[in-house]
């Protein structure tokens, strides 16, 4: 019998998979699809415990949905573009074609080696024309549709290298080659409107009931939709150079406004610019140059701990109180967010207070709460409640004294609602070589001239040289610069910027549909029948950039009739990280777990077990090596109690049989019990760690019965049977060699998911599968003796449904021995 062979058997099957192509979709088969996808990977080059617990999550939702008989679509892909592999061309002078090609090849090596059932006939790699030719194409349209412009904006600039950096590349402030202090330069950049979409995009929020709470809550507050009051400040004194004789505010607490004892602008407001090229403030211009320099150091930071600010020297007057206050420029008050102003209400914004404190500045309290009348004065009072202290709206309650603000001003056009967005348009520039061209010429006559679509893809030169210095090694390509205008025909150049890396990951998915295609992006009828993507899975490090840009792609390519859906995943799971001694692994702390060293240890099965084991998958999970070895000992102890029995069962049939003994009864209820959770914890919350709990418990018990107790072959065969196709979504190698010594000559992974035998459940619980618009909801078990409304109560307890369902239908399914209530509830 021997050990576990676990390397002989994993090679095996993982030849038999691709020689069969076991997990190649076909687009025909059937209209009940799932569609599961992990973020696809930059190829950096190996895989770390972080992807291997990834793409495992995703591997055993789809194996359990073909086993459910649905079509499944599960593809993998490149996500290929990106600095990393210009910085390796820098450092080790190989192109960035040749390290990144090597790369994949090592990952989808890697990748195979964990058995993951992916189609690999629709593999994808961003950096190869076939997909950045509909980067390309979809730029012309956005283009088309007056979503693209260009502008200027504000890059990191080393005057050494004389080069854009990243911010990866900005390190505190400095250039990562030659260490000189970084500095922010205006260039000319492209942009796409996202700004256009961005009520819908917050809106449509509400819509995600398969998303985390936490990830809508980021999205909705980098969006950061507000509905509030334009006020308008008019100046003491008119300032030289500034058009405005008034400084506008956006707030959302007019209410406040007789508390408003001075006046903040960013450092980049139109009229410190003024005032810089009018006035000798040298207190201004030290201030102007620390700012910028933690811009450089905090471009991501969000919020400011420390607030600074500079007098400017002016003042404005407070619209209802009359009385003139000092106008400040502050680092806590950003140019892209309201009109880069704000009114400075230090008793009732924490913010404000602390600038207050800090520049002694007057804190005049003009709401009190509505309840008792009281609020501490040694800090910020930032609820509502009922108007004091303030001209002619005294005594309202807050929500009516910031209409009757309006009503006030309006008229003078000094006050009038509005709303307003934190998010800013998506720059999409990028003045470096290994991206998509940007599909764009500059003609003297003509000015600047989108690319005919029958001219494209730009190819990407090869024959570039990397020196770090000087800009975009593009710019230095005269065959790639000088081109013809498409227009008249004239001299003209190319664009040399290349496009942001999240474009490419911004409709992704929707290639994988139609991967071939060399006429469009995709086919609008593969679209309708793939998507949305009913299951994404990936980290919450991409909760609002990349899926925020993918949400845009969306109703773009929507409202250009490319698509006929809102929202690209239905369903996300963002995965915890895994930890090593308490901390995320890295190389810098040397606490990393080389995949591969496990996978060559212990087995592919065995890694997929531990890491699904572990923890709940959107937990974090920390790296055990008892753990591991005990995943190890589990499938040995499997592997060996199938074999000491395989000669009793390997030439009967499998089955149930009749007049089962008590022993026998008693075992299949444990396994019925055992499938009956494996396949709840899947299809609810992906709780693998407790199904694979059960797999244990049960291997317990059906290991006691084989040594104790009498049972028939042909039941213990079908008890192996059941087991195995369980076992396999979670250690698939192994169920296919004890699935094929048993006598089988197709493939474990082709066989349906067991149906749940309701005679032989245990007697005090059954099951209640509900469900919303044809899709899994939940499945939660209950007592079997309780009468029917205790039952339906207990449903709607554990859903909350009277929030849940509003406008929908709720179809509960109860299966209680041979009976099935079927209740909808509106």
């Amino acid at each position: 019998m021997g050990l576990y062979p676990f390397e002989t058997i994993e090679k095996k099957w993982q030849n038999v998979w691709r020689e069969k192509k076991a997990f190649k979709t076909d687009d025909e088969k059937g209209n009940k699809k799932m569609y599961i996808l992990e973020m696809f990977p930059y190829p950096s080059g190996n895989l770390h415990m972080g992807h291997v617990r990834n793409y495992t999550i995703g591997d055993v939702v789809a194996r359990y949905y073909r086993m459910k008989s649905y079509n499944v679509l599960h593809p993998m892909g490149w996500d290929a573009f990106g600095m990393p592999a210009e910085n390796a061309a820098i450092k080790y002078g190989v192109h960035p074609y040749e390290w990144t090609i090597k790369n994949i090849e090592n990952m989808k090596r890697q990748l195979n080696s964990l058995g993951i059932s992916y189609d690999w006939d629709r593999e994808i790699a961003t950096c190869f024309p076939d997909y950045y030719k509909w980067n390309q194409w979809l730029f012309l349209q956005f283009y088309k549709k007056g979503l693209v412009y260009k502008n200027k904006s504000k890059v990191n600039w080393c005057p050494e290298c004389k080069t854009v950096l990243a911010n990866e590349q900005a390190e505190e402030g400095r250039c990562w080659r030659c260490k000189s202090e970084v500095e922010l330069k205006e260039l000319e950049q492209w942009f796409f409107k996202i700004t256009n979409y961005a009520e819908e995009l917050s809106r449509d929020l509400d819509m995600l009931d398969g998303w985390p709470q936490k990830v809508k809550v980021m999205q909705r507050n980098w969006i950061g939709l507000s509905e509030g009051v334009m006020i308008r400040f008019k100046l003491a004194e008119k300032v030289e150079g500034y058009k405005d004789d008034f400084i506008e505010v956006f707030t959302t607490r007019a209410d406040t406004l007789g508390g408003a004892t001075f006046l903040v602008v960013s450092a980049e407001h139109p009229i410190v610019k003024s005032i810089l090229e009018s006035k000798d403030n040298n207190e201004l211009k030290e201030f102007i140059k620390e700012y910028e320099r933690e811009r450089v150091q905090n471009r991501f930071t969000v919020g400011v701990t420390e607030k600074k600010g500079v007098a400017l020297g002016i003042q404005v007057i407070n619209p209802l109180t009359n009385e003139k206050i000092q106008v400040y420029a502050s680092n806590y008050v950003l140019m892209g967010y309201g009109t880069g102003a704000v009114m400075g209400v230090p008793a009732h914004d924490s913010r404000d207070f602390e600038f207050a404190k800090e520049k002694n500045l007057p804190i005049k309290y003009v709401i009190k709460p509505e309840s008792n009348g009281f609020y501490e004065e040694d800090k910020a009072y930032e609820e509502e409640g009922i108007v004091v202290n303030s001209p002619h709206i005294s005594g309202l309650r807050s929500s009516d004294a910031k209409k009757k603000i309006v009503e006030m001003f309006q008229k003078e056009q000094m006050a009038s609602f509005s709303k307003q967005i934190r998010l800013r348009d998506w720059l999409i520039s990028r003045q470096r070589y290994w991206g998509t061209p940007i599909p764009i010429i500059y003609c003297e006559k003509c000015g600047i001239v989108p690319l005919r679509e029958e001219d494209l893809p730009v190819i990407l030169p090869t024959n570039v040289e990397f020196t770090g210095t000087g800009g975009s090694p593009l710019s230095n390509i005269d065959e790639f610069i000088k081109t013809k205008c498409p227009i008249c025909g004239s001299d003209a150049r190319r664009e040399t910027d290349t496009m942001d890396t999240f474009v490419d990951s911004s409709w992704y998915y929707l290639r994988f549909c139609d991967p071939k295609n060399n006429n469009e992006p995709f086919s609008l009828e593969k679209a309708k029948f793939w998507m949305s993507v009913d299951q994404y899975i990936g980290g919450v490090e991409h909760a609002v950039l990349h899926l925020l840009y993918s949400r845009f792609f969306i109703k773009v390519l929507r409202d250009l009739g490319f698509l006929n859906i809102d929202e690209p995943f239905s369903n996300l799971l963002t995965q915890g990280m895994v930890l090593k001694d308490g901390e995320k692994m890295s190389k810098s702390k040397g606490n990393i777990v080389d995949p591969e060293e496990i996978i060559s240890t212990y087995g592919a099965d065995t890694a997929r077990l531990f890491i699904l084991f572990a923890a709940p998958p959107e937990k974090d999970l920390e790296w055990s090596d008892q753990g591991v070895e005990g995943a190890h000992r589990f499938l040995a102890r499997i592997w060996k109690l199938f074999n000491e029995n395989l000669d009793s069962i390997k030439n009967v049939e499998a089955s149930i049989g009749s007049d089962l003994t008590e022993d026998e009864v008693n075992i299949y209820k444990k396994l019925n019990k055992t499938l009956l959770k494996a396949g709840n914890d899947i299809e609810n919350k992906f709780h693998f760690n407790t199904s694979i709990a059960a797999l244990m418990e049960f291997t317990n018990d059906f290991s006691y019965s084989l040594r104790n107790k009498k049972l028939r072959p042909e039941l213990i065969k079908k008890i192996f049977e059941t087991f195995t196709i369980i076992l396999s979504v979670f250690a698939p190698h192994i169920s296919e060699e004890i699935w094929s010594k048993m006598g089988h000559t197709d493939l474990v992974c082709f066989q349906s998911w067991p149906e749940v035998d309701p005679d032989y459940l245990e007697d005090d619980i059954c099951t209640i599968a509900i469900q919303v618009n044809g899709k899994l909801r939940d499945k939660i078990m209950v007592e079997k003796d309780l009468e029917e409304e205790a039952i339906t109560d207990k449903v709607m307890s554990s859903l909350r449904v009277k929030k849940f369902i509003e406008g929908k239908q709720i179809l509960k399914k109860i299966y209680v021995k041979n009976k099935i209530f079927n209740i909808v509830v509106k």
